[in-house]
């Protein structure tokens, strides 16, 4: 059985063919309508560009799948907000409604691009035999998802939602000053706020304000200087061991520290926690490496002391694909 998958981002819109049996056809994406690359436009066309764009590469009478990022009710496919896609705005949007009237051809599902991501993940030999597992996705935006095994259940709260974590609050400092930074929300100072793509870059800046000098004279800041891509100039500054971009690093993943440490130590049946997206797998080990700085640092009472690879076997950095996801939701979800 082949379907047409789709994972939809604050950057790109991804489809592809995919079945169990011959896996994940060639890969096309194009840019996401979104408020950062359309400013002009409202949300209301922001949102009916999107419907098309992801209508059209599907064929007729086909099954499609989507991983779609944003803060939606896992229950009914109803979007509550994406930052990314369109800012502030919060008005519920009906994606499945909307898809299926655009396209009643077709028989859609529509999932979150983290609980896309989990269902990838969990069909790995990597999470095979454990109880709980948790992943986060660091990208343009940040959430994550938890998943029980044993009952292949992810709970979900009143709203259909859960693992919204890009938007608890956040408390950041460099040099023992506190930074105050805005999140696509609209309010300040969330995770996603410093810990996000978006918020890493916002992060530089304030590191490059505060010490301009050091900025200078860093790996980081002449790669910067010479128009080189924040991104990439990230990784290469830190895999060459760059002070400055090091400690960028350290400072960024802090509140997303303080999220696992907080998560394992409520729920210790967590046998697994897993970053993925871009910002984590482009960065990769060192994206670990910094987070486990900080839970060594200030980890678990008494647990981090005593048996301090409890957390440390814990915590990696997986690539995963949300079309792939996609994929198993509409298999799990299709008649048999």
């Amino acid at each position: 059985m082949w379907l047409t998958v789709l994972d939809v981002g604050g950057t790109h819109v991804r489809w592809a063919r995919w079945s169990p049996d011959q896996g994940l056809g060639e890969v096309r994406r194009v840019p996401s309508p979104s408020l950062s690359r359309c400013a002009d436009a409202s949300v209301a066309e922001l949102r009916a560009s999107l419907v098309s764009t992801m209508a059209d590469p599907v064929p007729h009478g086909a099954v499609a799948s989507v991983s779609f990022g944003a803060a939606l009710d896992h229950r009914t496919g109803t979007v509550y907000a994406s930052a990314p896609l369109w800012g502030a705005h919060d008005e519920p949007f009906d994606l499945l409604a909307a898809l299926e009237e655009c396209r009643p051809d077709v028989r859609w599902h529509v999932v979150n691009d983290v609980t896309a991501a989990l269902l990838h993940l969990t069909s790995t030999p990597a999470a095979r035999g454990l109880r709980k597992v948790l992943l986060a996705t660091i990208s343009t935006g940040i959430a994550c998802r938890t998943i029980d095994q044993r009952v292949g259940r992810i709970p979900v709260d009143g709203c259909g939602l859960q693992g919204e974590i890009g938007h608890l609050p956040a408390h950041v400092a460099i040099d023992d000053v506190p930074v105050e930074l805005g999140c696509d929300c609209g309010r300040p100072d969330h995770v996603a706020s410093f810990s996000s793509g978006p918020g890493i870059r916002r992060l530089s800046e304030v590191l490059r304000e505060r010490r301009a000098g050091r900025w200078a004279a860093s790996s980081l800041g002449s790669m910067l200087a010479r128009g080189e891509a924040f991104e990439a100039s990230l990784t290469q500054a830190v895999a060459r061991g760059d002070q400055t971009a090091t400690e960028l690093l350290e400072v960024a993943t802090k509140p997303m520290a303080d999220v696992v440490r907080t998560a394992l130590c409520l729920d210790p049946e967590i046998d697994l926690v897993a970053f993925t997206g871009g910002v984590a797998v482009g960065l990769g080990e060192h994206y670990r490496a910094s987070m486990l700085t900080h839970l060594t640092r200030e980890g678990l009472y008494l647990t981090s002391e005593r048996e301090p690879d409890w957390v440390r076997e814990r915590v990696v950095v997986s690539r995963t694909s949300g079309l792939i996801g996609a994929g198993l939701a509409a298999l799990a979800a299709e008649p048999a």
